[in-house]
């Protein structure tokens, strides 16, 4: 997300080193990517329909294509039935839900989750899975960052396993990172 920029080495996103982008060319960049926050990151003063449709309104997108982007994203998760709920009044796995399709509402090429199951059980969890296969099958690539190895090799895409934010290993099992 070029939230932080490296003591050393670089960060090469699609070629382009991003620590050199223009701080004019951040904003753009960001559009390109979709995150679900750990912690939901929801706005409690404004319904789901409106935190879903937070990035498209700062991208500028005509109300009305913004509203059946947010209505499709909110049904792919599940939650078209819950537009005009406000978040407080939702649980944890729906506002992980809500999360996700704010991060996907703008069909971004990348999707960056951060622990996105670290607070559900385990078959919310599964279904979180299941909607990230469902984007990456569309072409979006996804990363997750996560401690739940077991779930995350369930998906048999490669694992790298970072630590002190170096690569220690790439493409492990679960055996050899545990």
């Amino acid at each position: 997300m070029r939230l932080e920029r490296p003591t050393r080495g670089r960060i090469l996103v699609a070629d382009h080193d991003i620590d050199r982008l223009h701080t004019s060319q951040i904003p753009f960049y960001r559009r390109q990517i979709g995150v679900v926050f750990q912690n939901h990151q929801l706005l409690f003063d404004r319904d789901v329909f409106a935190n879903v449709a937070l990035p498209l309104q700062i991208q500028g997108l005509e109300p009305h294509e913004a509203a059946r982007r947010v209505r499709a994203a909110l049904d792919k998760v599940g939650l078209l039935h819950r537009e005009k709920a406000l978040p407080i009044e939702l649980s944890g796995g729906e506002q992980q839900r809500i999360g996700i399709a704010r991060a996907v509402v703008n069909k971004p090429a990348l999707l960056l989750a951060d622990e996105p199951t670290g607070n559900l059980d385990p078959q919310l969890s599964a279904d979180i899975m299941r909607l990230f296969e469902d984007f990456n099958r569309i072409g979006t690539t996804i990363m997750i960052a996560s401690h739940d190895l077991a779930l995350i090799a369930r998906l048999h895409h490669r694992i790298l396993k970072l630590s002190e934010g170096r690569l220690i290993g790439d493409d492990a099992t679960v055996e050899e990172v545990s």
